[in-house]
């Protein structure tokens, strides 16, 4: 059992480890991971520390999570256009699930490091062609040429410079007044107009001018309320280059304990989860909050030895489970698990992610993922915790701020047909800005009824 061994920085170069690009320079390699490790770290421990305690507060119920962002990052896409779209959908849907919830919304970003991405296959074939699959910008190029499709460590180095502005814009944004409740809220007013159906938007967005408008009347607004005008932001990625990782793993004489400085908060991937393998070993290390995908080839007792491994001693905040079932699996495969750990006592924040259990082929030939759907196994995931006696703690989407058309369906209705209009994605079907905020009012609506 990996737990048996002595932990070290560097410990999970001595295990197994699944989706790992080959680079055939490996003196660039090792020149490349000597200088991410002189580089400035991207985080903060007391950051990190910071996000840890928020997410100790979803895990007794008392907030809610809300993650997401691109499923994998691109250095084309990389604008500060890109950037505060996405940052304004994301407090957009903060304000309807604060209303729904009635609690505050902890936001973390796939963002600032989310480069990589597993791939089913190591090779992609076309015609006679068969080449290295692309996996991500970090590693490789997503044209279908040899040159592109091999593994450059220099990538590492470009992403940790396209990870580091976006830190210092992100940070700008959030702590620079672009938050504003109020402005927030126009917003929405705007997202309403477009709506066929307006009634429950407008309702979220009256209350929340009720609410406003009562405070400015005890004269509290944004100059007299700092809280108003800014939002804390975290970021984290999947955990997937570990030789990347190893670069900003740092010790804190401090607490005697080892952060990963690359992100706020890193998961494993439902393909890297194998208890005695790198990425088990790797996270066990580290006192950053983790999370791991729970997908439907996972049973509870695994469940269950991945918690001790990763959370022996039962750290709040900690933990994040990710379910990713499917809207048609989710009824059958979750609840044994959700009961499994709630036996174990563990402490967890459970969190839904419906997106990746839901991707389909459209005859179009487009990847593709279906609005209703994704909806549909969200209302089954908080109807299997409100059954149980447990808390739906979060939600991790796959989004973006821009007009894109990946996902079908929504307000605005995209069909088959529509998806070749604007697929910008390089690797899984995203929720456009509208749809992520519709989605983020449909889940408002619904928890505040089943609230009354």
């Amino acid at each position: 059992m990996a737990t048996e061994k002595k932990w070290a920085v560097n410990s999970w170069r001595n295990l197994p480890i699944k989706q790992q690009p080959e680079y055939k320079n490996l003196d660039a390699l090792k020149f490349a991971e000597q200088q991410l490790k002189n580089f400035p770290p991207l985080v903060s421990i007391d950051e990190i520390e910071k996000l840890k305690a928020e997410l100790a507060a979803v895990s007794r119920g008392e907030a809610f999570l809300l993650q997401g962002g691109d499923c994998a990052e691109s250095f084309q896409e990389f604008s500060h256009d890109n950037l505060k779209s996405f940052f304004r959908t994301v407090m957009q849907m903060t304000i309807a699930l604060m209303y729904g919830l009635n609690k505050p919304v902890v936001k973390v970003g796939r963002i600032a490091g989310q480069y990589a991405k597993p791939r089913s296959d190591g090779f992609e074939t076309k015609g006679d062609i068969s080449l290295p699959s692309y996996r991500g910008d970090i590693v490789n190029g997503i044209d279908f040429e040899e040159n592109s499709r091999q593994a450059n460590p220099q990538r590492l180095v470009e992403s940790y410079f396209y990870s580091a502005a976006s830190l210092n814009y992100l940070r700008s944004l959030a702590l620079g007044g672009y938050g504003n409740l109020e402005k927030v809220n126009k917003w929405n007013e705007e997202f309403a107009h477009s709506l066929s159906s307006k009634k429950h938007t407008e309702e979220v967005i009256n209350e929340v001018n009720k609410i406003l408008n009562f405070m400015k009347a005890c004269g509290l607004d944004s100059k007299t309320l700092p809280q108003l005008t800014t939002a804390s932001f975290f970021t984290s990625h999947e955990a997937l280059l570990l030789n990347y990782e190893e670069a900003f793993t740092r010790f804190n004489r401090d607490s005697g304990k080892y952060y990963d400085l690359s992100a706020h908060m890193l998961w494993i991937g439902d393909r890297t989860r194998h208890p005695d393998e790198a990425h088990v070993e790797f996270m066990r290390g580290i006192a950053n909050p983790i999370a791991f995908k729970v997908g439907p080839s996972i049973k509870a007792e695994e469940l269950v030895q991945l918690l001790e491994i990763l959370n022996p001693n039962n750290e709040a905040g900690r933990i994040t489970l990710i379910s990713r079932m499917g809207a048609a699996k989710v009824n059958d495969l979750l609840p044994p698990l959700v009961e499994a750990v709630k036996k174990s006592g563990r402490s967890v924040v459970w969190s839904c992610d419906p997106m990746h259990g839901n991707t389909i082929k459209s005859s179009t030939g487009y990847k593709t993922r279906k609005f209703d759907e994704i909806l549909s196994e969200i209302k089954s995931f908080f109807a299997i915790h409100k059954s149980l006696g447990t808390y739906a703690g979060g939600v991790h989407f796959e989004m973006t701020g821009q007009d894109v058309t990946e996902c079908l369906g929504g307000n605005q209705q995209i069909s088959e047909m529509n998806l070749q209009d604007r697929y910008h994605t390089h690797c899984d079907p995203r929720l456009n800005s509208s749809q992520s905020v519709e989605l983020a009012f449909t889940i408002a609506k619904d928890l505040a009824a089943n609230a009354k």
